[in-house]
């Protein structure tokens, strides 16, 4: 009897630890499987925003939820519209999103992007900033330290800044190494970038007056490959890794970096959210949305 009960107790532990890992994991697709979700991000009470990179459309995954259903409806732009980097800011409750728009008849294809915002609750705009030049890639946005909207643009290596309470941004670095830059964001107050293009990852210097200093290479003990959405959390960068189909984790010490594969074999990973106890991730190539649990 006592073996017995104790083979049950063991089968019940067994079932019970994988009610957590399914409790904790999700796989949800956004429309359908060519909505090509780049970006994602989580809006308090656990409400998934997701971007489209091939419809002007913005979803959202409300929490219990397996399916999605539109929250932006961006089809009166210009043709060909689509949507890029998601942040959801809580405190100023709003979402920063990426549009972009193909300028039509050129070769090598170009796009005119604008950074938009959005009520995190209801989805009414807000600020509208196109940005600067006749080719442009918004792509990715962070909050600082000091509450402002840092936000990268891949086409032209530069870096913008709108400070909180701002309407218009500046720009806050251009540099030719960061010809490429994607991702962006903070650890422990410290600005990090990476290059999709190139395969890097640089910390940002900034001196007390905010003024930025020369990108400083990390040097990462493996490889990654197509660097795109980053997130920093429980002291670690989380990094979507669009060419290898891995999601990856970076613990940094000085100049370097240790990679750490958290999962692989999907299909063109390109955003990344730390939520609680769960990383959401941009499956671009699947038209999904899935979870994995937080690493501890």
């Amino acid at each position: 009897m006592l073996i017995a009960n104790v083979r049950r107790l063991a089968v019940c532990a067994v079932l019970a630890a994988g009610f957590v890992q399914a409790a904790s994991a999700a796989e949800i697709l956004i429309a359908d499987e060519k909505s090509q979700p780049e970006s994602l991000t989580v809006a308090p009470g656990g409400v998934l925003i997701v971007g489209s990179a091939s419809s002007p459309f913005v979803y959202k995954v409300r929490p219990g939820a397996k399916t999605a259903e539109k929250f932006i409806d961006a089809s009166s732009e210009a043709p060909g519209t689509f949507f890029f980097g998601m942040l959801a800011e809580a405190s100023t409750n709003t979402l920063w999103a990426c549009q972009l728009t193909p300028v039509p008849n050129t070769t090598p294809a170009q796009r005119h992007t604008t950074l938009r915002s959005f009520d995190l609750t209801t989805g009414a705009a807000k600020i509208r900033w196109d940005l600067p030049g006749d080719n442009t890639v918004c792509n990715d946005f962070a909050i600082g330290p000091d509450k402002a909207l840092y936000v990268t643009d891949t086409a032209n290596g530069k870096i913008y800044k709108l400070k909180a309470g701002a309407t218009t941004p500046e720009l806050f670095m251009e540099n030719r190494v960061l010809s490429g830059i994607d991702g962006i964001t903070f650890l422990d107050g410290v600005l990090y970038v990476n290059n999709v293009v190139f395969n890097k990852l640089y910390r940002i210097p900034v001196d007390v007056s905010g003024k930025p200093g020369q990108p400083v290479d990390i040097w990462m003990d493996q490889p990654v490959k197509g660097p795109d959405g980053m997130r920093a959390a429980n002291g670690k960068i989380f990094v979507a890794e669009n060419g290898s189909g891995k999601v990856t984790a970076l613990t940094i010490t000085g100049d370097k970096a240790s990679v750490t594969v958290l999962q692989e074999g999907l299909k063109t990973p390109t955003g990344v959210e730390p939520a609680g106890n769960t990383l959401w991730i941009a499956e671009r190539g699947a038209g999904k949305a899935v979870s994995i649990p937080m690493p501890r």
